[in-house]
């Protein structure tokens, strides 16, 4: 999933549960490339580094920033909230709280459809 600054969903990419969140990432990415041309860094966890990251500037052309823990136990990490947050507001949906879907496209659209919900009511 990618969201902005806001919170707020850029795409979504739902793949097998067999396939490494890392190896996904690069789906998002790729179809983000066309679809979002002016992003320039891209923000991400301690689980995405290594050549996701090499990948993310030849292939895409932007950063990629690892935010890392700098301690043990729990620390609300910069920037790190954001994404957090998006998928709580995700979670407040039934169709989205377990995995309930057969397909992968229902899952992309489920999520879709709730964040349209979301910023539908952020306009009154």
């Amino acid at each position: 999933m990618l969201v902005d600054t806001l919170g707020l969903l850029l795409s979504v990419v739902v793949h097998r549960g067999d396939v490494q969140d890392r190896d996904g990432a690069k789906w998002v990415l790729a179809q983000a490339t066309f679809d979002f041309a002016r992003l320039r860094i891209i923000r991400a966890d301690a689980g995405y580094a290594g050549r996701l990251v090499e990948w993310v500037r030849l292939g895409c052309g932007w950063t990629l920033e690892i935010i890392r823990r700098t301690s043990r136990g729990f620390e609300v990490l910069p920037k790190r909230w954001v994404i957090e947050r998006t998928f709580a507001w995700l979670g407040k949906y039934r169709r989205l709280s377990k995995d309930y879907e057969y397909l992968t496209e229902s899952s992309e659209a489920f999520i879709y459809a709730a964040m349209i919900h979301i910023m539908v009511r952020r306009l009154n």
